[in-house]
């Protein structure tokens, strides 16, 4: 697995699994429930990860989104 994105917006995420998902990617977001631990400030970054096959494509999709870094 590697990590795609890293970010603390919650809605940046969902967009990008929605777009991966939507090409037949799969992905898998991590950190979420960290907002527990921090006291629901949204500080802490959640983090988006994809196979290592699909990387290379992955960023080329959130690219051509706008979701890219």
């Amino acid at each position: 697995m590697k990590e795609l994105l890293r970010t603390t917006d919650p809605l940046r995420l969902m967009r990008a699994q929605d777009v991966l998902r939507a090409d037949g990617i799969e992905s898998f977001a991590l950190d979420q429930h960290m907002s527990v631990l921090e006291g629901s400030l949204g500080i802490l970054p959640r983090r988006l990860m994809v196979a290592d096959r699909d990387l290379f494509m992955s960023r080329a999709i959130l690219r051509e989104h706008g979701l890219d870094d």
